[in-house]
């Protein structure tokens, strides 16, 4: 196995993490007789040589020893090492050519795998089978031999997954393995084979699906899971693995089959509602488990309307199973306000829960509980009840204001306590700005004008210093601004023109006072010479101005030809608040929309404030609201806001369109 390991210079050699010194000692651990240090030893390969998927020297000088230890029988846990393998040669992030043929090399070695004793070792071949070998016609004859021949079921799954990546791989080969998917997807195989028969049909031959594909997948589902009720695993039946599978039940198998459909169906999402109907109604809880994470992500993904699905996913409130209830609220917390058609369900669980209206992590401070938050974000007017009664209590969630400043007008019962809670945070207190800005938050969606003396205070002392609140002195600002109290906090605002915070300040102002004097040359520095943050709000403000800020023009031109987008996108729109004049600033707005999905909502909402003028863009809008997918989809840019931020673009699509 490991003839030559010794003449290789691996202090020469690199890994993620420097020399590659430490590789041999890994190879040599793999054909431990101990399983942890077998496992150790795959771990550090993974992290060293194959480190978010790139390939070093020292991973190629390896891969001669991995097919070495794959091919030894009487060595345990192989595949793993085939695994690793495939990864290598076929999954590197960068597409080494030197990783697919040094592993390709070793392609014999992956067909007598096909055959070995170990069932994991031919599951993790299959795909092997189809990356390595060269002639496809070879490829096929082993996957429909290994069909024929194989008896255990999570091999089949691997080998029927196998001839969808054939399909793929060798599209003008594909016919044969077409054919196979669509024997296996009919009677006699069992419901799991036909299954993913049916998946892998959907993704590489959708032709050849039989007419009902939703049914027929949710039927096969629910067979799959009833024999898997009758046949349960009968591992570990009295160790603590078996213990903790049966408290917590899963099926990565089943989710894998399911979320290929979905993958299959893609933007057609009647058929995925449809298909989702059929997973979360089923009988078997981890079924349902597995359809709310899929429903999650169809939520993020797509448009669409979802209230069918949201309403089963509210049903899931009442399982007695906490895995599946838990799953339940984490994704109508993402929803906000789409969580309405859930909301009656949310409120049960909240009257009926009330040790779920908090949640505790070890050390940390209080946060408000899942339900409960989703409750509030939905926007339901029930939620002020919970809400009041932390409030009253010694030690309310820190982060409760943020919560609920969803709930607008609807909590202004709880202003007098929210008041009374800022007012008492200590001013020098580390914690005041970490403590302060849900309750910001809070005030300003109530309106509390009452409040204005407690935002005050957290403004006290600018001239000198505002220390911990320094972090939160821009929300104070916002807050006064949108209590219409600006004026009220002259003397403070005219301290912060010479902070960080001066374009926040000379925004409010602005808004108190209408002094171009002072506020326009403050304006004109920071978007000179700010940070990129205070660059957009400068221009921002800037356009409040309107023609005031006329002697702005040619710099807010020369940013809105710069980049980031974000700054290019607020520097246009102050130009056409300005002057109205389009042709500046069409061009920024066609450029930034492509290359920037977030900035397409202040866009939309540029574009109806110019209204007709706006008409050349009228097909991005058009498209905008056409598109299946959620503007940020396919960016990694959604965060817990990606679902209300989309439906706020889609708003703001309809009335530019509408301006136009």
């Amino acid at each position: 196995m490991f003839t030559g390991i010794d003449e290789v210079d691996w202090a020469s050699l690199q890994h993620a993490h420097g020399s590659a010194e430490d590789v041999p000692g890994w190879l040599r651990a793999l054909a431990s007789a101990d399983t942890a240090e077998r496992a150790t030893a795959l771990d550090g390969m993974y992290g060293a040589l194959h480190h978010q998927g790139y390939v070093y020297d020292s991973t190629l000088a390896c891969v001669p020893f991995l097919l070495s230890l794959v091919a030894r029988e009487e060595l345990p846990d192989r595949g793993g090492i085939v695994e690793l393998l495939i990864g290598i040669g076929a999954e590197s992030a960068d597409g080494d050519p030197r990783a697919r043929e040094a592993v390709g090399a070793g392609a014999e070695v992956f067909v007598r795998l096909a055959e070995d004793p170990d069932s994991a070792v031919r599951r993790a071949t299959a795909r092997a089978l189809v990356h390595f070998p060269t002639a496809p016609a070879r490829v096929l004859g082993l996957l429909r031999q290994r069909l024929r021949a194989e008896r255990d079921d999570r091999v089949l799954l691997a080998l029927t997954e196998a001839l969808g990546l054939f399909v793929r791989r060798y599209p003008v080969h594909a016919d044969g393995a077409v054919g196979l998917l669509a024997e296996q997807s009919a009677p006699p195989y069992p419901p799991g084979l036909r299954l993913a028969a049916l998946g892998q049909l959907a993704l590489v031959a959708p032709a050849r699906l039989p007419a009902d594909p939703v049914p027929t997948a949710v039927r096969l589902l629910r067979e799959r899971s009833a024999q898997r009720a009758r046949m349960p695993d009968p591992s570990a039946a009295h160790t603590l693995v078996g213990r903790l599978r049966r408290l917590r039940p899963s099926d990565e198998e089943g989710s894998r089959l399911l979320r290929t459909v979905h993958t299959a169906l893609g933007d057609r999402v009647e058929d995925r509602t449809a298909l989702l109907s059929g997973q979360l109604t089923s009988p078997d809880p981890v079924d349902r488990c597995n359809a709310v994470w899929m429903a999650g992500a169809l939520l993020r993904g797509w448009r669409g309307d979802h209230s069918r699905t949201v309403r089963l996913l509210g049903t899931q409130l009442g399982a007695e199973q906490d895995r599946l209830q838990d799953a339940a609220v984490a994704v109508l917390a993402e929803l906000f306000t789409s969580a309405a058609p859930a909301a009656d369900a949310l409120h049960a669980l909240v009257c009926a829960r009330p040790d779920l209206w908090t949640h505790r992590f070890e050390r940390d401070s209080p946060t408000l509980g899942g339900p409960l938050k989703a409750l509030a974000r939905s926007g339901d007017p029930r939620a002020v009840t919970a809400l009041a009664q932390l409030l009253a209590g010694p030690a309310a969630p820190v982060d409760l204001g943020f919560e609920l400043a969803h709930l607008g007008a609807a909590a202004a019962p709880l202003a007098p306590a929210l008041r009374n809670r800022l007012g008492r945070i200590p001013l020098a207190a580390p914690s005041a700005a970490r403590l302060a800005a849900p309750l910001l938050a809070a005030i300003a969606a109530v309106g509390d004008e009452d409040a204005v003396p407690e935002v005050l205070r957290l403004l006290s002392g600018a001239a000198d210093g505002l220390g911990g609140r320094d972090a939160v002195a821009g929300r104070a600002i916002g807050t006064l601004e949108t209590l219409g109290a600006a004026a009220q906090a002259t003397r403070a605002l005219l301290a912060l023109l010479h902070t960080r915070h001066a374009a926040a300040a000379a925004g409010a102002l602005w808004s108190a006072q209408r002094d171009t004097s002072v506020v326009l040359p403050v304006l004109q520095r920071e978007l000179a010479h700010g940070d990129a943050s205070n660059r957009c709000l400068a221009a921002g403000q800037l356009g409040r101005l309107g023609p005031a800020a006329r002697a702005a023009l040619p710099a807010l031109r020369r940013t809105a030809r710069s980049w980031p987008a974000r700054e290019g996108v607020a520097a246009a729109c102050a130009l056409w608040r300005i002057e109205a004049d389009p042709e500046p600033v069409l061009p920024v707005f066609r450029s930034a929309w492509a290359e920037d999905p977030r900035t397409r909502g202040q866009i939309a909402r540029c574009l109806t404030a110019m209204g007709p003028a706006a008409a050349p863009l009228q097909h991005l809008v058009v498209a905008e609201l056409t598109n299946p997918r959620r503007h940020q989809a396919h960016t990694g840019g959604f965060g817990g806001r990606g679902i209300p931020e989309d439906e706020a673009l889609l708003r703001a699509c309809r009335k530019a369109l509408a301006a136009m």
